[in-house]
């Protein structure tokens, strides 16, 4: 069952200001406001693992859900302070780590070929357009790549 959850942003994060992440301001240390909440959706969240005071999430969530924000909310429930100690993404649209991650032990060019072949197939046919990072600050490329 998909439940809709208002999620508080922390300030460090990768969301923008003016175009650059307010992790970055924060390193900088010019002061960043926290956002405001926003809804965000959650398909799935299940405690996996609890010893005190180590606890391990499953979280299957849409778009725009910083888990490191639910982590700190938990937190605060509980009249105390929480961080993550390790965050591993399982799933990616339609890639999933235990079908599409290539193993250590298979990595030659072969294996490696193949398995973008694979991964390429899962992809949609038509172009797509990104914004490539650049070494300069407030400079934008874009690129445009045929699948």
């Amino acid at each position: 069952m998909t439940q809709i959850f208002v999620l508080y942003l922390i300030s460090y994060s990768a969301l923008k200001k003016d175009g650059e992440r307010l992790s970055t301001l924060m390193k900088r240390g010019e002061a960043v406001e926290a956002k405001p909440a926003r809804p965000v959706r959650v398909y799935n969240l299940s405690l996996q693992q609890f010893q005190p005071p180590l606890f391990t999430l499953d979280v299957e969530c849409g778009g725009g859900f910083y888990v490191r924000s639910l982590v700190s909310d938990i937190g605060k429930e509980l009249s105390t302070c929480a961080t993550m100690q390790e965050l591993t993404r399982t799933k990616q649209g339609p890639f999933t780590l235990e079908e599409h991650a290539l193993h250590e032990d298979k990595w030659t060019i072969d294996e490696i070929a193949r398995s973008l072949e694979h991964c390429t197939s899962l992809l949609p046919a038509e172009p797509s357009h990104k914004k490539l990072k650049t070494e300069h600050p407030g400079e934008t490329a874009v690129s445009c790549e045929d699948k």
